[in-house]
């Protein structure tokens, strides 16, 4: 079923006419905006009146005993009365058709109330190109596995054109995606004429940066016009968006070259979408998590030299660390999300994929920075290279990691540790109920037409999310604030922290993490590499890719790739025995 209406402006279909006697989702709705009595009794009630055809004092007393309250007569006039009232501003609101990108007007800022002169605009300082000139490898999954830099390198100083790289990733992709299953549209038109243009552009000595030529995926929740942006969900498969988000943009503008759109978990949720399950490269036998499920999967066997994916509560670095590369959480606001799909818009961040910290650097140079068209979105400075930054950083490390190899590897650069313990007073999980009623919202014409199908476990978080009252959503975000001092707490004694089991409160504190490959999983010579996370203070991304980045090249971990062909000659051999097509 295809909700969309309206492909150029991104419309839901209008809803069908309100029933003239209030349906039991109106009545129950109305009971959970007014956060009268239990779930169990605003249900009971909900029944009561639909078969009654009306709200009557009767009906709530009747629906009493199942909640085991008992209101006066006073009190059940008064809720009788609240209830018309309410079901006729119900209808009001569910009356007008908002398309799927239309925000609430509410913005969340991550800094403390009394730092918020931080958010200050600056302007954005440029990457510079690495200007080592390498030779071009002989076998072409060498020059797929290249290092970003010496890519761009190659690219810059013609040794390779544009159109080749780019027709060699369009290539693997083609022949890897039977097994991983991340490509949901490929893009060669446009990726053919953005490569054309920027090999004309380096003949005429035009350069744009690092990002010039290089060929790129970007996660199908990213709208591009002219082709479709599922969401990796079935409602979606046809929605055409016609405008351009603003991280594709940016990096058209610095001459980088769009070959596809990558696989997402249904709606931003785990690696199951309308095309399957995506893969790890490492263990195609294992999903590749996510919801950046194909960004992640792409980059880690090669097919991409970087991707764009997003996070609203472990989206990056889930499948980062399912598929061993490195990935960069930013800062809530550092990254525009304007042409993205919104889930929950006081928690989505956008931000890079790649096998190395100082790839990730030169994506996140330019993909920040403000934009008018989401009003979250700021501008702080960020410096690269940044090895001058080292000295003097405070890093934060948990007392079991301390005498370990991890804390080894942390003192070898210099930097001055500090044990640290994350604040445990508070409840975290359960503020999660924060970005339910944000999804929810944002689809909640699917949940009023009944949709289902091909949406993983949303709808039963959907129909939960209804029965969260308004009351409840703002005390959510009241203990929100106080997560936010307790991390500025943390961050007055360091710079960043490793690991950490952090992945709900820095989702909702919006501070940037870094994952990287680390260490080993097994034994076995081709058994891929675990990961790191490090987290930083609050638009310090400057510092913690700095720190990450130095961390990185004391090993090898991410310069080992998956034993992709072995996978794929395994996957070959057991189609032919069973006769699969």
């Amino acid at each position: 079923m295809n909700l969309n209406t309206e492909p150029t402006n991104h419309s839901p279909s209008p809803s069908p006419s309100p029933s003239p006697s209030p349906s039991r989702r109106t009545l129950l709705q109305c009971l959970v905006g007014l956060g009268i009595g239990t779930p169990a009794f605003q249900r009971a009630l909900a029944i009561q009146a639909e078969d009654a055809h009306q709200v009557t004092a009767e009906t709530v007393k009747e629906a009493e005993w199942i909640a085991g309250i008992t209101l006066t007569d006073e009190q059940r006039e008064s809720a009788q009365r609240s209830l018309k009232r309410l079901h006729s501003q119900c209808d009001a609101i569910r009356s007008v058709d908002l398309a799927y990108d239309t925000p609430p007007a509410l913005h969340f800022n991550p800094q403390p109330v009394k730092d918020a002169a931080r958010s200050a605009p600056k302007n954005r300082i440029a990457v510079p190109a690495e200007q080592h000139v390498g030779q071009i490898p002989d076998d072409e999954e060498d020059i797929a596995f290249l290092p970003l830099g010496e890519l761009s390198s190659l690219v810059k100083n013609r040794k390779i054109s544009s159109v080749e790289l780019t027709k060699l990733f369009l290539k693997r992709l083609r022949r890897f995606d039977s097994l991983l299953h991340c490509v949901v549209t490929y893009t060669d038109d446009v990726a053919m004429r953005q490569a054309k243009q920027a090999d004309r552009e380096l003949a005429q000595g035009i350069y744009r940066g690092p990002l010039h030529g290089i060929p790129w995926g970007a996660k199908d929740l990213i709208a591009y016009p002219g082709y479709p942006t599922t969401w990796g969900a079935k409602p979606f498969v046809d929605q055409i968006i016609d405008q351009k988000a603003t991280v594709a943009e940016r990096l058209e503008s610095v001459g980088a070259v769009l070959v596809a759109k990558l696989s997402l978990g249904a709606l931003a949720m785990g690696d199951r979408w309308q095309g399957g399950m995506t893969r790890n490269p490492w263990n195609p036998k294992e999903g590749s998590s996510g919801s950046s499920a194909g960004p992640a999967s792409a980059v880690c066997a090669g097919l991409v030299p970087f991707s764009l994916g997003s996070e609203t509560l472990g989206s990056i670095v889930s499948p980062c660390r399912r598929c061993s590369i490195t990935g960069l959480r930013p800062t809530f606001g550092r990254v525009s999300r304007h042409g993205c799909m919104p889930l929950a818009w006081s928690m989505d961040k956008i931000g890079p994929i790649t096998r190395s910290v100082d790839a990730c650097a030169l994506v996140f140079d330019a993909i920040h920075g403000g934009d008018r068209r989401d009003p979250t979105a700021v501008t702080h400075p960020f410096h690269w290279p940044a090895s001058d930054t080292l000295p003097g950083l405070r890093v934060g490390m948990f007392e079991k990691d301390v005498d370990g190899p991890i804390g080894d590897a942390v003192r070898a650069l210099g930097v001055h540790v500090k044990t640290i313990r994350l604040p445990d007073d508070l409840p975290i999980w359960p503020l999660t109920t924060i970005l339910h009623v944000e999804a929810a919202t944002s689809f909640d014409q699917l949940t009023r037409s009944g949709v289902t199908e091909g949406l993983n476990r949303w709808p039963g978080i959907f129909h939960q999310a209804h029965f969260t009252s308004a009351v409840d959503y703002v005390r959510a975000n009241r203990i929100r604030t106080l997560w936010m001092a307790r991390m500025e707490e943390v961050f007055q004694d360091v710079d960043l922290y490793v690991q950490g089991d952090d992945l709900a409160i820095t989702n909702l504190t919006g501070h940037p993490s870094v994952v990287i490959p680390f260490g080993r999983r097994g034994k076995i010579e081709d058994e891929q590499p675990s990961s790191l996370v490090f987290t930083g203070r609050l638009y310090g991304e400057t510092e913690l890719l700095a720190f990450s980045h130095a961390f990185q090249r004391q090993f090898e971990y991410d310069k080992q790739r998956p034993p992709l062909e072995r996978w794929f000659v395994e996957a070959q051999k057991e189609k032919d025995s069973t006769g699969g097509d």
